[in-house]
């Protein structure tokens, strides 16, 4: 029995793709349509083949045609897919969940991709010219358009690559020429294009009036970008009616509705500092009469209400005690009395049931 060459010892030039994204079978699918192909017919159903694997396909055989110009001397007009073929490469196994903790398994192959160019005999060359000929498509098939496009683009690939390293040696001139490690400037007029730029910084700064807020003297709008003018650097902000002065704890987080010359202008204006104390004038006496008030907006207790009181539980609880920290009062008293009186008892007293007992 006869057999045909052995897989590496088939004559030609070749190129090899190693582990392709793509199943061994898929990529036969095209490799059928070039094998015996000429170069220029192959490279065309390539380029109009729609499938995925058809460009790395024709990567490869620009390759192999590459490989027999540079090693062989050998022009690509006079070059044909004399074998081509897709081995299977190792595959990945993933798993897929499924219903009841079981798994599906998904198999990823890859496939190793080979194409080997070989040269017309004289006559055989001869003869598919004359048969072009006769066709009315003298040189359209024979690789010379195939082979002029592929070297277009490994020349523009060459000029790309070269104009990026050109411009990357710039870069770095530029970055070498700014670096000083603490020598002086001595770069002629480098230091005046800085002058006339902080020049224009100030110029364009002064050209935004000041515009007044309408607190009066002392207060004035914000800028466009949201700053306020130098001569006015306290923020207010008017949803909490607080002022925040430079080097607060909130001043850079404030987003400011109004700026104020001085801290007294933002009193005038209403604005109070954060934590300062509440005026007892805001105390909202609660329902347990004289003695008791109800909280402030933020929960706390009025001047002089310490103690809480707890609607639930019915307990009062003072400063320094066990649970006045998590206690949320309802309620606030200014003295013990004044807490049982309303009803409420302390943490840990006996019930009304105990006591008769």
């Amino acid at each position: 029995m006869a057999f045909g060459d052995k897989t590496n010892e088939r004559p030609g030039t070749r190129a090899v793709v190693r582990n392709s994204h793509v199943s061994a079978y898929k990529a036969r699918e095209v490799l059928d349509l070039i094998r015996n192909q000429p170069y220029g017919r192959a490279s065309e159903i390539l380029e109009f083949t729609e499938r995925a694997v058809a460009e790395v396909i024709r990567k490869c055989l620009d390759s192999a045609v590459a490989n027999a110009e540079h090693n062989d001397d050998i022009p690509a007009e006079e070059l044909f897919v004399s074998a081509c073929f897709a081995d299977e490469g190792a595959t990945m196994k993933r798993f897929r969940p499924r219903a009841r903790g079981s798994a599906s398994r998904i198999r990823k192959r890859t496939c190793h991709i080979t194409v080997i160019v070989s040269r017309y005999s004289p006559a055989q060359l001869a003869d598919l010219r004359q048969r072009e000929t006769q066709a009315g498509r003298a040189g359209s098939r024979t690789g010379g358009a195939a082979s002029e496009a592929r070297r277009r683009r490994v020349a523009a690939s060459r000029e790309l690559a070269a104009a990026r390293a050109v411009e990357e040696a710039a870069h770095e001139h530029d970055d070498d020429a700014h670096d000083h490690d603490g020598q002086p400037h001595d770069h002629e007029g480098h230091a005046h294009t800085h002058d006339h730029d902080d020049h224009a910084d100030e110029a364009t700064a002064a050209d935004e009036a000041v515009v007044e807020g309408p607190h009066g003297a002392g207060s004035a709008m914000p800028f466009a970008d949201g700053s306020g003018p130098d001569s006015h650097p306290i923020k207010g902000n008017d949803q909490s009616m607080l002022y925040h002065v430079p080097g607060g704890r909130y001043f850079k987080a404030t987003k400011a509705e109004m700026y104020f010359a001085t801290v007294e202008d933002a009193e005038r204006a209403g604005y109070t500092a954060p934590g300062a104390a509440h005026d007892t004038s805001e105390v909202i006496e609660g329902p347990s009469g004289p003695g008791s008030a109800m909280p402030l907006a933020d929960g706390t207790g009025p001047a002089g209400y310490e103690i809480k009181g707890n609607d639930q539980s019915m307990l009062y609880h003072v400063p320094g005690g066990r649970y006045y920290k998590a206690t949320k009062a309802e309620m606030y008293f200014a003295t013990v009395e004044d807490a049982e009186r309303a009803g409420y008892g302390a943490p840990g007293a006996p019930g009304p049931e105990e006591e008769g007992e």
